[in-house]
């Protein structure tokens, strides 16, 4: 992982059985417009492994919670179109995004990953708070 990807977006992260994902989110004032109760953030994902096994990406499952505490949750296959297969050693990163009708809100979810012989394991997505300038809290 990069310097400027921490430093410039802030990070949280975890691992499980060696992939770690780091997520690191950013408000993005331009896209958004507090008057009409719309708030948008980036968030930018470092999926690393670090084992000795070939895995690859299947699925995804986020939990998105705004500030009144409704939850969306969002399935699908792969990530930005792809499921990416990585050796060890190797890393795959991506960005994406989200909005909220709060000023604030949180995200966590997982990742179904696959090994080399087909079977079948999630690893967490650590959850991360969704903090834009229009709140007096944050959430996380």
């Amino acid at each position: 992982m990069t310097d400027s990807f921490e430093e410039l977006w802030g990070a949280y992260d975890s691992v499980t059985r060696s992939i770690r994902v780091t997520v690191a989110p950013l408000y993005l004032d331009d896209q958004s417009s507090p008057e009409d109760s719309y708030y948008v953030w980036a968030y930018r994902v470092m999926i690393e492994n670090e084992g000795s096994e070939v895995v690859q990406l299947k699925k995804r499952h986020w939990r998105i919670t705004d500030a009144q505490g409704r939850t969306q949750e969002v399935r699908g296959d792969g990530v930005v179109g792809e499921q990416p297969v990585l050796e060890p050693g190797e890393s795959f990163e991506y960005t994406s995004g989200t909005p909220l009708a709060t000023p604030s809100g949180m995200m966590m979810g997982s990742y179904q990953m696959a090994n080399a012989t087909g079977e079948m394991f999630d690893v967490d997505i650590p959850a991360f708070s969704l903090d834009s300038p229009h709140t007096d809290h944050q959430v996380h």
